[in-house]
């Protein structure tokens, strides 16, 4: 298939673009870059079936029509966005523009040349599971940050071009994803930021009380999902969730990593009111549809990641030596 990527170079980005290469795909990447890095996809350059990387904003609207124009592409999967909760709370202008009028540029081009959608959503427009068996794509919804409104009106938009034009739309909700190519500073995962602590000897410091919880989600994982939702008919016009269906509480997470309780301090919360407090995914819909679970358990998941955090920095010293 003839594949769109945007935010192909951000961290769930490059590794969807991974995926789709090796299914042999031909994959085009949009990204404005204001997030992540052209690194990311460095290693894909040289492969016969990237045709193109274009450095661009899905706010631009010309673009956006020259890239459709020019290209007969059968799936769009849209990543594309303001993904930092604070950073909404600050500035919900950008995030609202990038988030909600970027998406409805997306869905327009779409319609026009009959492109299948998956949009990226997030597990942060949720309120609370109903039950013990976890948040399900039934439960309520609660837009407790710009960031999680931006993406439930793009959500809502995204599935009335399913409703009202026959749009191929899928819409998909990955729990806290976590891994390698995550940003290790504040705007990255805790995941991240907990390791490079850790390696740096610096102290793990947690928003609260420490007793909110995460289903955290392996990068790989969350990227067979998401290009399993763009080749799945049966996904069209649904909500698809994906987590592990396992969730941990910030202090053991801190625990995990650091192995020791004396690293780990607790700090005033930034954004209380935007804190879910149980992050507890059901992927039940997602096994059903797209026959997708989870691999990679949290601890070989944390291994990787350290892997990684640790090759970068040591990259970083040799090129500062």
């Amino acid at each position: 298939m003839n594949v769109l990527v945007t935010g192909g170079t951000g961290f769930i980005g490059r590794w969807v673009v991974k995926r789709l290469l090796k299914d042999k795909n031909q994959v085009w990447v949009l990204d404005n870059l204001a997030n992540s890095s052209i690194k990311n996809i460095n290693e894909f350059c040289e492969n016969p079936n990237f045709i193109k990387f274009v450095q661009g904003d899905i706010k631009d609207e010309e673009l956006l029509s020259n890239i459709f124009t020019l290209n007969k592409f059968d799936v769009c999967y849209h990543l594309a966005a303001s993904i930092n909760v604070q950073d909404s709370i600050d500035d919900p202008k950008t995030t609202f523009e990038n988030d909600t009028i970027g998406s409805f540029n997306i869905l327009e081009q779409c319609r026009k040349h009959h492109v299948k959608v998956v949009f990226m959503s997030t597990c942060m427009v949720y309120d609370r599971a109903c039950n013990q068996g976890g948040i399900s794509e039934i439960d309520p919804i609660k837009p407790a940050s710009p960031y999680a409104g931006a993406k439930i009106a793009a959500e809502n938009m995204a599935l009335s071009y399913y409703h009202a034009y026959g749009l191929p739309v899928v819409v998909i909700r990955p729990f806290n994803t976590y891994g390698p190519f995550q940003k290790t500073g504040g705007e990255g995962g805790v995941v991240a930021i907990f390791i490079k602590n850790k390696l740096d000897g610096k102290p793990q410091s947690i928003y609260g009380d420490g007793t909110q919880t995460r289903d955290l989600l392996y990068v790989e994982d969350c990227a067979d999902f998401v290009v399993s939702a763009g080749y799945s008919d049966e996904a069209n016009g649904h909500i698809i969730n994906a987590g592990t269906g396992i969730d941990i509480s910030i202090n053991e997470l801190a625990l995990l990593i650091s192995n020791d309780s004396s690293a780990i301090q607790h700090v005033q919360h930034i954004h209380p009111q935007s804190e879910i407090q149980k992050l507890l995914c059901n992927y039940s819909k997602a096994q059903n549809l797209l026959k997708w679970e989870p691999k990679v358990s949290l601890k070989e998941g944390v291994k990787r990641t350290k892997e990684w955090i640790k090759s970068i920095k040591e990259t970083h010293k040799e090129h500062e030596e």
